[in-house]
């Protein structure tokens, strides 16, 4: 009996040495589960903060594209404004009253979405802001100096949306 005791023993021994060896398997592949976990628990909160960033900037600007379209109009109206003469009883100045009143109303209109214009003449050219689209010599004026606005750039809330086109000293 003891031959079959020490047998018996030895077959013991064996599941034992087994059993450990897959609990520290298991162990490390648990281990290994959770820094997965972990890692993709971090993944996904960097993915909602990205997205959440994305969709805010995406809010913020949503506006740029009309503002965009509704420039060239406003350039326009500035033109029309801008032949009044000093007569202000002919048809021509009468008719200008009217396009005045929606030019001041579309002004409005930009400046409560956040639209500002650019201020450019007799400041230093700046490429942030400035598109320079002529160079001009020109008596007392120091190189680099914004002489004549062009058209007129915009910034919408914090960006640049159109540049001031200028013409600048040598």
């Amino acid at each position: 009996m003891s031959k079959d005791k020490k047998k018996h023993s030895k077959k013991e021994e064996i599941n034992i040495d087994e059993t450990s060896d897959e609990i520290i398997l298991l162990g490390n592949r648990i281990k290994e589960l959770e820094e997965k976990l972990v890692r993709n628990q971090a993944e996904l909160q960097n993915y909602k903060r990205r997205r959440e960033e994305e969709t805010s900037r995406i809010m913020k600007y949503a506006n740029e594209d009309l503002i965009l379209d509704i420039l060239p109009i406003l350039d326009t109206f500035e033109r029309a404004v801008m032949m009044d003469d000093d007569n202000l009883e002919d048809e021509v100045s009468k008719f200008l009253e009217g396009f005045i009143m929606i030019y001041n109303n579309l002004k409005n209109v930009l400046i409560k979405f956040e639209v500002k214009e650019i201020e450019a003449l007799n400041e230093e050219f700046d490429p942030t802001y400035h598109q320079a689209v002529v160079t001009e010599k020109k008596e007392d004026t120091p190189s680099g100096m914004v002489i004549e606005v062009m058209q007129k750039g915009y910034i919408y809330k914090d960006k640049v949306i159109r540049p001031v086109m200028v013409k600048v000293s040598e």
